[in-house]
């Protein structure tokens, strides 16, 4: 089963509130499912962002779901849509690069962000996802937060971080799954080797 298959199968297995069918059709006519998760680090490489959707997901079960306590429905919706922002946010562009061995420039292919709608980022994904489908405040929140310490509006000192980790858990989980997927579980391999 290919990362595409396995993302649709956990979607409709674990969500199906009103609107989840029409917003997988619109993920389907995006390059979510092709698009690279980054420009150079984690994922980098196409169907990088569905592999890391779903890294981020199996992390989450794994290592924070508590079957007392935890929704299986939004540790899917906030491990596999987090990063929806990503979709229709990068190209293939290409730059010259030296080859070592003989001297001569070639022109290599590299991710570059074409970003057409500057929304932010987990605000962006919360934003994409309520356009067909309502989020908990609990799930809102943590794909807002999901950043954590990295992002942009917590960099000048914000509350609104602790207090989001502080109010709900499920934004704690996320970033903790989010940063292990990143840094820990997946291969920083790139278009360009």
């Amino acid at each position: 089963m290919g990362y595409k298959e396995e993302f649709i199968e956990i979607y409709k297995t674990n969500i199906q509130r009103e609107g989840s069918a029409e917003l997988l059709e619109w993920l389907q006519k995006t390059d979510f499912f092709t698009a690279p998760a980054s420009t150079k680090f984690h994922c980098a490489c196409e169907q990088g962002l569905v592999m890391h959707s779903l890294s981020v997901y199996h992390t989450m079960v794994e290592k924070h779901f508590e079957r007392e306590r935890d929704n299986a429905e939004s540790f899917a919706v906030c491990g596999l849509l987090h990063d929806l922002c990503k979709a229709q946010f990068y190209k293939v562009s290409t730059r010259n690069v030296k080859n070592d061995e003989t001297g001569q420039w070639e022109k290599k292919p590299f991710y570059a962000v074409e970003d057409v709608f500057p929304y932010g980022h987990g605000e962006k994904s919360v934003f994409l996802i309520e356009r067909f489908m309502r989020l908990k405040t609990s799930e809102a929140v943590a794909i807002r937060w999901h950043m954590g310490g990295f992002d942009d509006a917590v960099r000048g000192g914000s509350f609104a971080l602790s207090q989001a980790f502080e109010k709900y858990p499920l934004a704690v989980k996320l970033h903790l799954a989010d940063l292990e997927s990143t840094y820990l579980r997946e291969k920083h391999t790139s278009m360009v080797h």
